[in-house]
């Protein structure tokens, strides 16, 4: 993990040394399951370490991720960004969502081998969950990683949220474009984008542009929202 270490280094990241063994575990719990169902196409070492590792790790430099904060995680495929923020801060509060049951299954394993608590992983769709009382307007803090339009991503993730809390999106180079698509979506679901954070990440002479978009929910969402995912995908706000 020595790769890992110096990467961390530089972006002025503070983990445990334990972390790194943690990193260790779910990287090899990541390889085996990835033969079974598809996880993910980043194999190789060194691309994990800066692709899925260190990606996931930026977010801590929007200063949020701190403390107990409760957070749920939209799409969370393999556990990005959850598994690294949670090896990150153990403090934190995290629920997973995805659509597909089997990496559910999977996640159950990373957070047993882990010895995660204050973690789970849902099979569920995030349309229909925000309507349930019990998850709408209940998070401080929502993260998507996931490959959907931006406002796609906040029609399924502003409902999730507590008033004058956050929206964490990780997008890559057409992030201003997606924004600008987005006027409608911030103004009907009563929001704003609050920040954006940049980076570039290097890995075998290619530079990769990341960005977090911060959104603030201003205003309790109205109850027609999140609509089902046919009228979003017909209608995108």
């Amino acid at each position: 993990m020595d790769n890992l270490k110096t990467l961390i280094e530089k972006e002025n990241i503070k983990l445990k040394d334990e972390s790194f063994e943690k990193f260790e575990i779910y990287r090899k719990l990541i390889l085996t399951w990835n033969e079974k169902i598809n996880l993910t196409r980043i194999l190789d070492e060194n691309e994990m370490n800066v692709k899925h590792f260190l990606d996931c790790l930026l977010l801590t430099k929007t200063s949020l991720f701190e403390d107990c904060k409760k957070v749920l995680d939209i799409g969370t495929g393999a556990g990005f960004p959850s598994i690294p923020l949670k090896i990150y801060n153990e403090n934190l509060d995290i629920t997973m969502l995805d659509s597909l049951n089997k990496r559910i299954k999977f996640l159950n394993l990373v957070i047993d081998d882990l010895n995660f608590k204050k973690i789970n992983a849902l099979h569920a769709r995030a349309e229909e969950f925000a309507l349930k009382e019990d998850y709408r307007e209940k998070f401080d803090l929502v993260v998507s990683r996931a490959v959907a339009s931006l406002p796609t991503l906040l029609e399924l993730s502003i409902p999730f949220l507590k008033k004058d809390n956050f929206f964490i999106a990780m997008k890559g180079p057409q992030l201003q474009q997606e924004i600008e698509i987005s006027k409608n979506a911030l103004k009907k679901l009563s929001c704003k984008v609050e920040k954006i954070l940049k980076f570039e990440i290097k890995i075998n002479n290619e530079s990769l542009e990341r960005n977090i978009l911060i959104i603030k929910k201003l205003e309790n969402t109205n109850k027609k929202y999140p609509r089902n995912m046919g009228q979003i995908k017909k209608k995108p706000l």
